[in-house]
């Protein structure tokens, strides 16, 4: 062996240990120091929720998002709303809820799916529905494993096409898996003779029965006498019922953005230098689309259709004069006739549209336009051939027809094609949604119509502007850094102050604010009576075109409420207890003596109340609602027998079955099976649910989002 081969491998392992010896130093000292507690402050802020013992961390939820959003795009959803992305988020944190907690329970019961089993649901007889919906040709309606397989070969070359395979392929295995559990617990399901006769009994009889109420309202409350330690049992007793989400008040101001009078000026300057430039333009449609704020749209309208300050300038149909410039809600405009032309008001005309995308090509669509359109040149029936060729589903089954549709309606090569062309043409036409090939079936009376070009300067406030008005706003900002400084600035400079309560975590909106999301989420990050602070502890906030200062008036975290909170609750609560013992302590004194229920209510000046055909599974008492304990009562009584007092919610009943119905009811054997269907079908998700509350969820999405 070699000198340098030798000191190579001793060397290796002296390196390797001084290595060992100095990560076990660094993470000893970062474990006694300040290194872990920094990690374990910036781990509690990145948490954005916990299901069960579990973290959730933001930087892998985001994550998550990141990727379902690039498979998103790959599918050709390239615009994405704030609506959209909302619903995107809401996905994954459902998912991930879900896997963390049935991972668990997979991993107990031994559910999975192996690497053969997988094979088999994408590329066997049967394939799975995500991969039956992917590959089935949109045309035939059959699925093409050809071209199954081409993909999946494409994978191994492609790694965009990869990436969003094994999107599909993890959404096949956690449905499999899914449904394994949910097979398992349906299956572990059974309903036992006495259950089935248990529910048979509940709805075999019906009563009839009579039946007073005296209401908690007849008792006065100087009645009712409880004591602190009263109060204090009844909050023990009933801490759960107390529970409450997180919750704050806001005060704020806002300085709004409004352009002065340099910027009005500008943007007036600028409209001005441009229109003879507009005037003399050869091509007035380039121009627009180089100049103005707002591209041009191609578009005829009639005269009743102008806008009111347009209308004379239209009418001159002088396609070189250039109309303006006027303000049309805070936006400089001019105005030039690209086309005046007699047009039908409105077409009716029929389609067929050949898409494009995966399963055909723009040329295939054109060859089969033109042979489609060949076929009906040669007498075949328009309609027919947009039955069974047409990719518009909601026209295919009418033979394609559109009705009738006034101008602009339609994607603009698809107006153009029906306005410019005559009665009894067939076009066909380019637009994104694939090839058209469009019948004119008739037009109304051509009337005069005005094509018109506007080029636009909307009057936005400038930088100097800006800064003017975010000067005022931190200004105000740093003198009132107190809330009493606050509030005695809004009454001397007689600010308009807005006042919300009860803003909720995940809420989106504030009066008189767009989108002010940004503020919400740092609300939640402030203390009572504290100026609102952002993530780099400004005080001022930009919502749209305003700058907003606020403060945080009332803070509420989510969790059991103190009793200092719910003082109230607990009085009306316990008031309610108290009157209800009063008057069943009446209603027991009055049955022990052997009053009739007829006694009684004459006794107590109360009306009797009949209710009939009720029984266990009833939800409504005629003349009392939906009192259960009373449904209940009534259902389980004899015949006969003066029966109370039933505390219900609203007041105390007394009541007397007249009747007893008892019918043969179904079956006990269908019964039963049909139970055990109805559980079965149940099962998964009741168990889902269970461990779901199980797992004490923690959401706190709202501190980013």
């Amino acid at each position: 062996m070699s000198t340098l081969q030798f000191l190579r491998e001793k060397a290796g392992i002296v390196v390797a240990g001084i290595i060992g010896f100095s990560l076990f130093l660094f993470v000893v000292s970062d474990f006694f120091g300040n290194g872990r507690g920094q990690r374990i402050k910036a781990r509690k802020y990145y948490e954005i929720g916990k299901v069960g013992d579990q973290s959730i961390s933001y930087q892998d939820f985001e994550k998550r998002i990141q990727n379902l959003i690039e498979i998103y795009k790959l599918s050709g959803n390239t615009n994405l709303t704030e609506a959209a992305t909302e619903s995107l988020r809401e996905q994954v944190w459902q998912q991930m809820v879900r896997e963390t907690i049935l991972d668990n329970q997979y991993k107990k019961l031994g559910v999975g799916v192996s690497n053969e089993e997988l094979d088999e649901l994408v590329l066997g007889n049967n394939p799975h529905p995500i991969v039956l919906q992917l590959f089935t040709d949109q045309k035939t309606g059959t699925f093409n494993k050809s071209f199954l397989v081409n993909f999946l070969k494409q994978t191994e070359v492609d790694e965009t096409a990869k990436k969003y395979w094994l999107f599909f392929e993890d959404e096949i295995v956690n449905d499999r898996m899914s449904s394994k559990y949910n097979t398992l617990v349906a299956k572990g399901l059974y309903v036992t003779g006495k259950e089935a006769e248990f529910e048979k009994n509940l709805t075999s009889n019906t009563v009839d029965f009579s039946f007073v109420m005296k209401n908690y309202s007849s008792v006065p409350d100087s009645f009712v006498k409880f004591t602190s330690g009263d109060m204090e049992n009844y909050y023990t007793r009933h801490k759960n019922s107390f529970k409450r989400n997180a919750l704050r008040d806001i005060e704020y101001v806002s300085f709004e953005v409004t352009p002065s009078d340099e910027d009005i000026k500008q943007a007036e300057d600028w409209i001005n230098k441009n229109k003879p430039d507009f005037a003399a333009a050869t091509d007035p449609v380039q121009f627009i689309n180089l100049s103005a704020d707002t591209r041009f749209v191609p578009h005829f309208v009639t005269l009743n259709e102008v806008p009111a300050e347009l209308k004379d300038f239209a009418r001159k149909e002088d396609l070189k004069e250039v109309f303006g410039p006027y303000n049309d809600n805070g936006t400089l405009k001019i105005a030039r006739l690209i086309a005046v032309a007699d047009r039908p008001d409105s077409v009716h005309a029929k389609h067929i549209l050949l898409s494009v995308g995966a399963s055909r090509t723009l040329d295939q669509a054109k060859h089969i336009a033109d042979s489609l359109a060949t076929l009906i040149k040669k007498g075949t029936s328009f309609e027919t051939l947009a039955m069974t060729n047409s990719d518009d589903k909601g026209t295919a089954q009418l033979g394609g027809d559109l009705g009738w549709f006034p101008e602009g309606r339609m994607i603009t090569p698809f107006n153009d094609a029906c306005f410019t062309g005559k009665k009894g043409d067939l076009l066909t036409v380019e637009t994104t949604f694939g090839v058209h090939i469009i019948k004119i079936a008739d037009q109304s009376k051509p009337v005069r119509k005005y094509e018109i070009g506007i080029v636009d300067r909307k009057i936005n406030a400038g930088s100097m502007t800006n800064q003017s008005v975010y000067s005022q706003a931190s200004q105000f900002a740093g003198t009132n850094n107190t809330f009493d400084k606050f509030e005695k600035a809004v009454t001397d400079q007689k600010l308009n102050k807005q006042v919300v309560n009860d803003v909720t975590p995940q809420q989106k909106s504030l009066p008189g604010l767009d989108n002010p999301r940004g503020l919400i989420i740092s609300l939640f990050q402030t203390g009572k009576d504290k100026i609102v602070l952002d993530a780099n502890q400004q005080a001022v906030f930009q919502v749209g075109d305003k700058y907003v200062v606020a403060y945080c008036t009332k803070v509420q975290e989510e969790g059991i409420a103190p009793i200092r909170d719910v003082v109230n609750d607990i009085r009306f609560a316990l008031t309610k207890e108290k009157k209800a013992d009063i008057i069943s302590a009446g209603f027991i004194k009055d049955k022990q003596a052997g009053k009739s229920l007829d006694a009684i209510a004459s006794q107590d000046m109360l009306k009797v109340l009949e209710a009939t055909q009720i029984n266990f599974r009833s939800y409504m008492v005629p003349g009392a609602g939906s009192e259960t304990a009373l449904i209940a009562a009534a259902s389980a009584s004899k015949q006969g027998v003066l029966e109370g007092p039933v505390i219900g919610d609203n007041g105390v009943f007394m009541l007397d079955v007249n009747n007893i119905t008892t019918s043969a009811g179904e079956d006990l054997k269908a019964l039963k099976a049909r139970l055990t269907t109805t559980y079965e079908m149940r099962g998964g998700y009741e168990a889902y649910e269970a461990l779901k509350k199980a797992a004490n969820i923690v959401d706190k999405r709202y501190k980013f989002y």
